[in-house]
């Protein structure tokens, strides 16, 4: 952990909660939530960096860094994360917060301003995923592309990357291994970020079994064979689970900043984590074809709910950073944080 910063473990009405706090802030609250297979250690530097009228938190959800590894009921979504969240709101006794969310983060704080506009200061998403889930859907609606959610949940994670988190791999001789998927998909090649070794034992913290991360999978008679289950963190993130484009619904309506970076490869409309895209370009046999089986348009669907927000009395600002893959705030971090600062004082 970095000089200023501090972590304590906090008991909630559901678990205990580890927070990172930077010394001696006060002022309005900005809530940091990381996203899948990582932890609020990667937010260490964007706190630090945040002007001194600003108080900054960073969570750690459940299963992932020192959060207590409760299971993940995916028939929620992303309900489970997010009820964590207000629960660490409520212990911590917080005014309405500025959430921050990257990536799952992203899809976290979204069902928490769905549930809890009132609670909301301001939000800002960070490369989140697409409001209709990863995996399964087409169109700028997220009609699903099968009925059971083909294509979507935790039988689409790589065996060989589940094997390497939950046996510690710390190594650099595989590309399926935690540090080069780091950087390799997390930021933009050639980056090595200072903090790498951290932040790769931020993504060793992760908790690998059916009730977390990845989850439980089924078969399915549509392409690829895979549908999602029920339990564990991927499922959350199924289109059969998970919907939040009833944004343009809530009230109030806090502003919204949605950071992404331009060359993102896991959050994208060719996501390489997209068994539908890697079978539009030859990765995974038997792709039935564009008409059958699309590439889900993540990047567009994010806008076309955001425009939707717009329309319904809610304003949003698009900020897309070229030379940033998935992590903005570690690729460009200077233009990251004016952006963030920028949004948070208009807010």
């Amino acid at each position: 952990m970095l000089p200023g910063l501090t972590a304590r473990r906090v008991p909630t009405a559901g678990l205990t909660v580890n927070v990172l706090e930077v010394d001696g802030r006060s002022g309005p609250p900005v809530l940091f939530v990381h996203g899948n297979v990582s932890s609020s250690l990667f937010w260490q530097p964007t706190m630090l960096a945040l002007p001194r009228r600003y108080r900054p938190l960073a969570l750690d959800l459940r299963g992932f860094g020192d959060t207590d590894a409760a299971p993940v009921d995916a028939t929620r979504g992303l309900r489970d994360f997010a009820d964590d969240v207000a629960a660490l709101v409520q212990a911590l006794d917080l005014p309405p917060v500025h959430l921050v969310g990257w990536s799952m983060g992203g899809g976290v704080v979204m069902r928490y301003l769905l549930d809890r506009p009132a609670a909301v200061a301001s939000l800002t998403l960070v490369n989140p995923v697409s409001p209709y889930g990863f995996g399964g859907t087409r169109g700028l609606d997220g009609v699903l592309v099968a009925p059971d959610g083909a294509g979507s949940g935790g039988g689409t994670a790589n065996p060989d990357f589940v094997s390497r988190l939950a046996g510690g791999d710390r190594g650099e001789d595989s590309p399926l291994s935690p540090r080069q998927v780091l950087l390799a998909h997390y930021v933009k090649p050639p980056l090595v970020p200072d903090l790498v070794d951290v932040y790769v034992e931020s993504m060793l913290s992760t908790v690998v079994g059916d009730d977390n991360y990845p989850g439980t999978g089924g078969t399915s008679d549509t392409w690829p064979g895979i549908a999602p289950g029920d339990r564990g963190v991927l499922n959350t993130m199924a289109p059969t689970h998970l919907r939040l484009d009833g944004l343009s619904e809530v009230d109030p309506k806090p502003p919204v900043l949605w950071i992404r970076g331009v060359d993102d490869v896991i959050v994208s409309d060719t996501s390489l984590y997209d068994l539908a895209y890697l079978g539009s370009i030859g990765a995974v046999p038997g792709w039935p074809g564009m008409d059958a089986c699309p590439p889900q348009p993540m990047v567009a669907q994010t806008r076309s709910v955001l425009d939707r927000y717009a329309d319904a009395g809610g304003r949003y600002q698009e900020v897309a950073l070229a030379d940033a893959a998935h992590s903005p705030h570690l690729d460009r971090p200077e233009e990251f944080l004016a952006a963030l600062v920028d949004h948070l004082d208009g807010a």
